[in-house]
């Protein structure tokens, strides 16, 4: 069952990034680190928005480009970029973001369904938006963003 189905009372944790001047966020369950940019060596073959492959303590753990991932213009990683090392399904991705912004506990009042003008790709993977603090945060769903990667684990 994704965090989305559950119906939450007592609230949920997510954690918060932005990419570009966008703040998105993930369930925090679904993190398992968050650690500075570190170059990935490309792979052949690999989606666009892959950027290669780093080690992680003797794994190899592939590297997204969230902003490409999303739609946006490509990443230019700098030393403020953090990789976070994050759980689909039953494989470790890491996902290039500009920065971890926040760490929020939300309950089912303050998401807010997407909007009619998404396309039908962002209704799949955005489950809903939170509208806090003055800023509009997208929920992201990592399973429905990378079906590919949960398919590869069944």
């Amino acid at each position: 069952m994704t965090y989305a189905a559950k119906s939450l009372t007592q609230g949920r944790e997510l954690i918060a990034f932005r990419i570009g001047d966008q703040e998105f966020c993930v369930n925090i369950m679904s993190v398992r680190e968050i650690r500075g940019w570190t170059p990935a060596t490309p792979m052949p073959h690999a989606p666009h928005y892959v950027l290669g492959v780093i080690n992680l303590r003797g794994a190899v753990l592939p590297i997204i480009d969230m902003s490409l991932r999303l739609g946006m213009k490509p990443a230019e990683p700098t030393v403020r970029h953090v990789i976070i090392v994050a759980q689909v399904g039953q494989k470790a991705v890491g996902l290039l973001v500009d920065a971890v912004s926040d760490i929020l506990t939300v309950t089912d009042d303050n998401v807010q369904p997407t909007p009619d003008i998404a396309n039908e790709m962002t209704k799949n993977y955005a489950r809903g938006i939170l509208a806090i603090e003055g800023r509009m945060i997208c929920m992201i769903e990592l399973e429905a963003l990378f079906p590919h990667i949960e398919s590869e684990a069944a």
